[in-house]
C-alpha cells in the first residue's frame, strides 16, 4: 500500500474529501496538522491512517520531523501534498528531502509560480500575453512606458490575489510606486489588459491529459473587491467553447502538469488595445498548479456532475477513472459581507431559490477579506438565472436596480418551506 502524506487536511474544511479519496484509491493517508486531532471532522479521522499534530505549519522543522516519523514508521512516502497555494513551495522541499519522486521539486516551481517565467509556456500553448518588463531600474521602466503607454498593472512576480498590486495610468503614478514600493519585493510591470478573467480548471492525468474541465467566470476583479469592498460572485461554466478548450488542453501540456489540479486564468478582452489585443482575444494571465480555492472545487461537482476528489484519488493511484460529465449546470457562488445590510435576507435567498440552491454557509474568516463571510451555491441551466441570482443575492439596501433591466421587478419574496436542494458529491 503506497503512503500519502497529505499537508494541512483539516484547512479548508473541505479538504477531508481528498483524503476520503485518496484512502479509497487505496493509499494509507497520513496528515500533517495544526489542529487538535480531537477536533477534526470525524469523516477526516476515518481517512486518516494517522494524523501527526505540529504546533505551527510555518516551522519547516516540525513538518520534516513530521515527515521522516511517518517514513521510519510507514516506509518510503510516495506522495505529498497540500494542494494549497500556500504551501507548494514547501511541499517541493519536502520531497526532495524525503527523495520523494512525485510532484514538482524547488527548481520545477519558478515555471509555475513567477508569472514572468509563465509568459513563454503560454506562447508555447499558442495563448497571446502582455508585454512585461521586470522593475529594476527606473529608466527602463519609463522606457518600456513610453513603448506601450499607459495604463500598466504592476504587481508581485511571485503571488495570489491583488496583494500589491497596483494600476498606474500616468508617468507620476509610475514615479509614485517606484519610490515607495518594496523593496523586498521583485514586482513585474505589464501592459494592463481590460477584460473579464476566466480560468481553465481540471484535473490532469499522467500524460497531461485533462480527467474533466471547468472554467469559473469571474466578473469583478479581485483588485475591486479588496478596494471597493464589492461582493464576490463568480459562477462555474462547464460548458466551455472548443477554441478556449484547444488554448486550455494546449496549455496544461505547456506547463508539463501532471497528476495534479490545475487553475490557469485568462483575460477575455473586452476593450481593444490597438496593434496587442482585439475584443475576445484570450490572453494568459497565470497558472496555479493545484484546485481552485475555497470551495470551488464543490462547484466543478455540482457544475460536471462528478465527485474531482474520488477522481484525484483514482488518477493519483494510476487509474484511468472513465468520467460522464452529465448532466451539466451553470453553478454561481454569491458571497455575503457581515458589515452590510442587503435588501433579501438570507431567509429569503433560501427560499426564492430553494430548487437551486446546493450549497451555503460561512466562509473561515481568514477568507472574508476577498470571499465574503457567507456564501450561497446554486445550480441553473441558463445564464440569464445566474445573472437574476447575482442581482438577488448581492443587492444592498439602498441600491437600485436599473429601471431599464428587464429582471428589475422580478423578485418576490416567497413564504413557505421547501427541502433546500443537498444533491452534492456525498449523493449526486
Amino acid at each position: 500500500m503506497k503512503n500519502f502524506v497529505f499537508i494541512s487536511p483539516n484547512f479548508p474544511d473541505t479538504y477531508y474529501r481528498f483524503c476520503v479519496g485518496l484512502k479509497n484509491a487505496g493509499f494509507n493517508v497520513l496528515g500533517v496538522g495544526d489542529e487538535a486531532y480531537e477536533k477534526l471532522d470525524p469523516r477526516l479521522r476515518k481517512a486518516l491512517t494517522e494524523y501527526y499534530r505540529v504546533n505551527n505549519l510555518d516551522n519547516f522543522d516540525e513538518e520534516k520531523e513530521a515527515v521522516g516519523y511517518f517514513e521510519r514508521k510507514y516506509g518510503h512516502i510516495d506522495y505529498l501534498e497540500s494542494n494549497n497555494e500556500y504551501w507548494l513551495r514547501k511541499d517541493a522541499t519536502l520531497r526532495e528531502l524525503f527523495s520523494i519522486d512525485t510532484g514538482f521539486k524547488v527548481a520545477d516551481l519558478d515555471n509555475c509560480q513567477r508569472k514572468s517565467m509563465m509568459k513563454k509556456h503560454f506562447e508555447e500553448a499558442g495563448v497571446k500575453v502582455a508585454p512585461y518588463i521586470l522593475v529594476g531600474e527606473l529608466k527602463p521602466l519609463e522606457e518600456f512606458a513610453e513603448k506601450y503607454g499607459y495604463p500598466l498593472f504592476v504587481k508581485p512576480d511571485i503571488g495570489v490575489g491583488a496583494e500589491e498590486s497596483y494600476k498606474i495610468k500616468n508617468i507620476d503614478e509610475l514615479h509614485d510606486f517606484y519610490t515607495k514600493k518594496s523593496e523586498n519585493c521583485q514586482f513585474i510591470c505589464e501592459t494592463f489588459v481590460s477584460g473579464d478573467i476566466v480560468t481553465f480548471d481540471g484535473l490532469a492525468d499522467a500524460d497531461s491529459n485533462a480527467v474533466y474541465i471547468a472554467s469559473l467566470e469571474c466578473p469583478p476583479s479581485i483588485s475591486d473587491i479588496l478596494i471597493k469592498g464589492d461582493d464576490m460572485f463568480y459562477y462555474c461554466n462547464p460548458f466551455i467553447p472548443k477554441t478556449f478548450e484547444k488554448l486550455g488542453r494546449a496549455t496544461i501540456k505547456a506547463f508539463g502538469i501532471k497528476k495534479r489540479f490545475f487553475h490557469i486564468e485568462y483575460f477575455r478582452v473586452t476593450t481593444p488595445r490597438p496593434g496587442l489585443f482585439k475584443k475576445g482575444d484570450i490572453v494568459g494571465l497565470e497558472i496555479n498548479a493545484r484546485s481552485p480555492g475555497g470551495y470551488s472545487p464543490d462547484m466543478h461537482n455540482f457544475a460536471n456532475s462528478i465527485d474531482c476528489y474520488s477522481l484525484y484519488g483514482q488518477v493519483m493511484a494510476d487509474k484511468h477513472p472513465e468520467v460522464n460529465c452529465s448532466p451539466k449546470y451553470l453553478v454561481p457562488c454569491g458571497a455575503r459581507r457581515d458589515n452590510v445590510e442587503y435588501f433579501y435576507s438570507d431567509e429569503d435567498v433560501l427560499r426564492t431559490f430553494k430548487n437551486n440552491i446546493c450549497n451555503y454557509g460561512r466562509y473561515p474568516d481568514v477568507f472574508s477579506g476577498v470571499m465574503g463571510n457567507r456564501f450561497f451555491m446554486a445550480k441553473f441551466d441558463k445564464v440569464e438565472d445566474v445573472e437574476l441570482f447575482k442581482q438577488y443575492v448581492n443587492r444592498r439596501v439602498n441600491h437600485h436596480l436599473d429601471s431599464n433591466s428587464s429582471n428589475s421587478n422580478s423578485f418576490t419574496k416567497v413564504d413557505g418551506g421547501g427541502n433546500i436542494c443537498d444533491n452534492h458529491i456525498d449523493g449526486a
